[in-house]
């Protein structure tokens, strides 16, 4: 594969490929095989299954939009140029999810101050979106939207709170339906302490969010 660098075009992202595969993991290894080939559609494919996965996982880390919009480009940068090594196709998701993360706690480890929270849109909002939706046949109640935005709110402020390995933790496994094993390969802990840092993790969210129980 030529170049060391993402075409552009593969990351502003493809709403609608060519082609026609799936989402299931046996197309995404016929992806992975052939953009390893150089088929620069199949790899801006990925990237469409990609990008916003991993910027969901960046901004709940680290809370800053620009930081986040690097971390996945820098992510999906280095695995068009690691594409030509890899060896087995089914280990593309875990390698971007896993450099993903470690980017985000190398940037956490550089602050020198708490993430500051920035205008715009936060990824958790969208579940008041689907919560608004469900209503479609009758009006939205204003005081079940403001409910779900303070709940929302209140989970965020919560997450920021936890040590970043325990929010790459809950956020891997909660959010993303990572393995154990995934996590901790991830992190570079074992399984074992992926355990730890989750129950942890849980027992801080669960005595924050008490009030929305």
């Amino acid at each position: 594969m030529a170049g060391s660098e993402l075409p552009h075009a593969a990351y502003n992202g493809v709403s609608s490929p060519r082609a026609g595969p799936g989402n299931g993991p046996a197309d995404e290894a016929a992806l992975v095989a052939l953009a390893r080939g150089g088929d620069l559609p199949a790899f801006e494919y990925l990237v469409a299954i990609y990008q916003r996965r991993l910027f969901r996982l960046a901004y709940r880390m680290l809370r800053d939009r620009g930081d986040a919009e690097d971390v996945v480009q820098d992510t999906l940068t280095a695995g068009w140029r690691m594409l030509p090594t890899l060896t087995r196709e089914e280990a593309f998701g875990g390698w971007v999810y896993r450099t993903a993360t470690n980017r985000c706690l190398d940037v956490l480890r550089h602050r020198t101050s708490h993430p500051q929270d920035l205008p715009g849109a936060d990824p958790l909002a969208d579940a008041a979106a689907v919560a608004t939706a469900r209503d479609s046949d009758r009006e939205a109640d204003p005081h079940r939207t403001a409910e779900v935005a303070a709940e929302l709110e209140s989970l965020r402020r919560a997450l920021s709170l936890l040590p970043a390995d325990q929010r790459a933790c809950w956020l891997l496994r909660e959010v993303h339906g990572q393995s154990y094993a995934e996590i901790g390969a991830a992190l570079r802990i074992s399984p074992q302490a992926v355990r730890g840092r989750l129950f942890r993790a849980r027992e801080h969210l669960s005595a924050a969010m008490t009030q929305w129980r």
